[in-house]
Order: C-alpha cells, then structure tokens, then sequence
C-alpha cells in the first residue's frame, strides 16, 4: 500500500518542484500545498459525475473523451484556479499562474494516479509518471499560461479566461480519444502526441517567465 501510494504521489511532486522552482520569486509554500490539496479532492465528485454519465450508458467515444472527461476534469481545475487563487494577491505575475494551476492539476492527478495503481497493479507506475501525470502537468501550464495573461494584461481578459479552460479541454479531449482508439499500438500515437504538448507547454512557460 505505502509502495503503491508513494510511486502514485512521487511523479506529481517531482513535476510540481520543476516548476515551482523555474520561478524568479517563488510562491509561498502554503497556498501551493493548499492549491495542491484542493486539486486531491476534487477527483471525489468529479469521479462521482463521471460515474453517473457511464451508468446513463454513454457510448460514444468522442463524447466520453471531450465531455465525460475532459470537459469534467479542466472545468473543475479552471473553477477552483478562479476561486482560490485568480484575485489572491500572490498571484502577481505572469508565471504565478501556471505555478498554481500546475499544483491544483498534479493534486488531481496525484490522486487519480494512486487510485488506478490500487486497482491496476504497481506495474503501470512509470507509463502512468510518464503519460496522464505529465499531461495534466501541462494541461495546467496551459491553463495557467492564460490566466497569467488575463491577469498580467488589460486586454482581453474574458477571451484569455475562455481560453484558459477550452484549449486544455481541447488537448485533453485529444489525449483521451487517442487512447480510446488506438489499443495495441497506442505508443506510436501518445508518444509524438506527448512531445508536441511538452513542447508547446514549455515555449508557453518561456514566455510566461520572461513576461
């Protein structure tokens, strides 16, 4: 139980320190362990709704990957990022934002990571580090990207809110639907998948952190 609990918590924290840590000023400890904590339990209704739409039957796979999960999972991030952190006063420059959205993310994922483990077996710890912990890893750099910018700027500031949630959703939808369609050979479609997405979330972290 502690293997499988440390292998589902380790990836997020060693992602989180990354880029805590590529910022000029960091953030203060307790609002990221709070943001990080927030994100752990919002798996709970999340799971909870995901659960009612498969008992309703939903079949159709573009509509589980874009809506049943996607649309769920960043709705919640976004919501909570908007709550919690959009006018704390810590949240002060351009690259705070994916500071915090990446801690509500890897909270989230921390926790979705250590549920599959417990029923999938410790053997998927490192596909798991590799694939769904770093893409909300980067679905939240995204997010928090346009946050920074809607916080950071004057001009379109409700055109960078939108877009801090439908362009995740968006990524997240296509993550999902590569895997739900793609069985045997899904490595060959998630793997450049993966690279295209680190490398657009760190061009956006480059930007943010020269801003």
């Amino acid at each position: 139980m502690l293997a499988i609990i440390t292998s589902g918590v380790a990836p997020a924290l060693a992602l989180l320190s990354f880029f805590y840590l590529k910022d000029k000023i960091t953030e203060p400890l307790p609002l990221i362990i709070r943001t990080f904590i927030s994100g752990c339990l919002i798996v709970f209704p999340i799971m909870f709704i995901q659960y009612a739409f498969q008992s309703d039957q939903i079949g159709n796979l573009f509509i589980q990957s874009f809506f049943v999960v996607a649309f769920l999972e960043e709705f919640f991030k976004w919501f909570l990022f908007l709550y919690l952190i959009y006018q704390h006063t810590e949240f002060d420059a351009h690259y705070d934002g994916i500071v915090y959205a990446v801690s509500i993310s890897l909270g989230f994922a921390s926790i979705e990571n250590i549920l599959y483990l417990l029923v999938n077996g410790i053997q998927y710890a490192f596909t798991r580090a590799l694939f769904p912990v770093s893409s909300h890893a980067l679905f939240g750099v995204i997010m928090g990207y346009y946050f920074g910018k809607a916080k950071m700027n004057n001009h379109y500031v409700g055109g960078n809110i939108f877009l801090a949630l439908i362009i995740p959703i968006i990524l997240h939808g296509i993550y999902n639907f590569i895997l739900g369609t793609v069985h045997e050979n899904w490595a060959l479609f998630a793997v450049p998948f993966m690279i295209i997405l680190w490398f657009f979330g760190l061009h956006r972290m480059k930007i943010a952190i020269t801003a």
